[in-house]
């Protein structure tokens, strides 16, 4: 294909249809590589149809599939990145398993957390706790509190469920993360994204409420839609109910394994994670800027893949000489788990592959383009519904690409085009959260979302079974948080408009606990009989 060709469908509704059919058929047949695979097809379809005879061509479509989609994603420096940190994380993973890290931790934490109510707060606690960035947060919460959470007979769905609400919804309200050095990266020239962001902090409704509503749901027991099948099946043995696609592995417990094994490696991996993110934005640069200053531009200007390669390495290197100074395991040992670790992580390397190539597909068709005229026909009339408007826009966006940082991209810039900053109109900002959180919403719904397939990969649950419990949950945020920005074109208050969005999550969520019964009712019990029976 010439460099110069623009598709006959390009900048239409059609940019959205492969993401589309990708998504439905993983619902529909619970697997997610041919889905994913038929939509990327469908996409190189798309991109060659023409208006004359032939009106398909198919070699060039095979071309753009595996040049423009598959090859290039795998050769994108970024997305290499990513999956270099996923291996390290998954080898040190498979070392602190090994050295009985992880089964100690499980044994000190069942001893502390004795309840099932307290294992998903002590999760929520370590999600909100590693807030610099999403996917280290989803492998390093899930490697943590797996044991604990089986203890106490949680489900692998439930699991992978908090792991996700606490990772993108996190990241995108911290200050001091990835994402918000993406966000500042997207602000206009000349202005100050990183002030930007935090103006929009108080109005990033999705992101708050979806952390408000994962302890609401913990302390009052609040299960409904499949999640209520799975965690019933937990309390009776089964916390997988559909199996991962990769079975764990039994092990030998390493008795010499104690809980600092398993602490001392993460606290260092953190550590580490954080130098390497600072020194890609150039922290150790020369520069007259005092040390804060400097630490903020440096993490707003860092190369998130890269740093977090850095870091997971520098985490790697250290738990090897610890481990052989404490003699827990040898050097034949060490050796071993990064071919474990390797092998753990393939599932979710070809999952986001997959992912990053039909995202490719949907950029050649123009789905920038289709998503920025709506937003711009909506501006005149829709003034005050925009910011419920963009936060739809940017749901179905993120949803359809299974990407935060893309529909950023697009969106941000967009909306300060429709408000701009120097105007002073209050909706600049309130339209740029409703970007973020409806991009995060996307995100957390989307079966093809990285952070998605993180999720999965840290709780090592069936990614599908995390995608259909997860999904009743983001809704109920969602539809609050659309309400809630409804409410704020008009108010343009931060401080009322998040206390409202507040009181209506916390009603919203007794109504259900009212309405649904919980996963040990009686009458949850008997309906899962008579399934079992038939």
């Amino acid at each position: 294909m010439d460099a110069e060709f623009v598709p006959l469908l390009y900048n239409t509704f059609w940019a959205l249809i492969p993401p589309l059919v990708a998504i439905l058929l993983a619902l529909i047949t619970k697997e997610v590589y041919s889905s994913l695979f038929v939509g990327i097809a469908v996409g190189g379809v798309l991109y060659t149809i023409s208006g004359t005879a032939p009106f398909v061509h198919p070699v060039q479509a095979l071309e753009h599939i595996f040049q423009k989609g598959i090859i290039a994603s795998l050769s994108d420096a970024y997305n290499v990145g990513i999956l270099v940190f996923l291996v390290f994380l998954g080898i040190l993973v498979a070392l602190m398993n090994k050295a009985g890290g992880s089964a100690a931790f499980g044994k000190w934490a069942s001893s502390h957390v004795h309840s099932r109510v307290g294992a998903q707060i002590a999760t929520i606690c370590l999600g909100v706790l590693i807030f610099i960035d999403d996917y280290f947060n989803c492998l390093t919460v899930g490697s943590v509190m797996r044991p604990v959470t089986d203890r106490q007979k949680i489900s692998r769905a439930k699991l992978a469920y908090l792991i996700d609400a606490t990772a993108a919804p996190v990241c995108i309200i911290a200050p001091i993360s990835s994402w918000a050095a993406a966000v500042s990266g997207f602000a206009p020239k000349g202005t100050n994204g990183l002030m930007l962001f935090l103006q929009a902090i108080p109005y990033n409704y999705y992101a708050i409420l979806t952390i408000l509503m994962m302890v609401l749901c913990a302390v009052f027991k609040l299960e409904y839609g499949p999640m209520a099948r799975h965690e019933l099946n937990a309390k009776n043995g089964d916390i997988f109910t559909v199996a991962p696609v990769v079975a764990e592995k039994e092990e030998d417990v390493n008795n010499k394994g104690k809980v600092i094994d398993l602490v001392l490696p993460v606290a260092v991996l953190i550590f580490c994670c954080v130098i390497g993110m600072i020194y890609t934005g150039g922290f150790f640069g020369e520069s007259t800027e005092g040390f804060f200053s400097r630490f903020v531009n440096a993490f707003a200007n860092s190369d998130a893949s890269v740093g977090l390669a850095y870091g997971a390495f520098g985490g790697i290197v250290f738990t090897v000489i610890y481990y052989l100074i404490r003699r827990v395991l040898n050097f034949r040992d060490c050796m071993t788990c990064v071919e474990d670790g390797f092998k753990a992580m393939v599932p979710p390397i070809a999952i986001l592959t997959l992912a990053w190539s039909l995202k490719a597909m949907t950029d050649s068709l123009g789905a920038a383009e289709f998503v920025a005229g709506i937003v711009d026909a909506s501006r005149d009339s829709f003034m005050y519904f925009l910011p419920a408007v963009v936060f739809l826009i940017a749901c179905g966006l993120s949803f359809a690409t299974g990407t935060s940082w893309g529909t950023f991209g697009i969106l941000i810039p967009i909306t300060l085009k429709v408000f701009p900053l120097e105007t002073g109109n209050p909706l600049a900002v309130i339209c740029v959260s409703a970007c973020m959180a409806g991009a995060v919403c996307g995100d957390h719904c989307s079966p093809i979302s990285d952070t998605t397939i993180m999720s999965s990969a840290g709780a090592q649950c069936n990614h599908i079974a995390h995608v259909s419990t997860q999904l009743p949950y983001a809704l109920t945020a969602a539809a609050v948080s659309l309400v809630t920005f409804l409410i704020a074109g008009f108010v343009q208050n931060a401080v009322i408009c998040l206390l409202i969005g507040i009181g209506l999550m916390v009603g919203t969520v007794f109504i259900l606990r009212k309405l649904i019964p919980t996963p040990d009712s009686a009458s949850l019990q008997k309906e899962s009989q008579e399934a079992g029976k038939g």
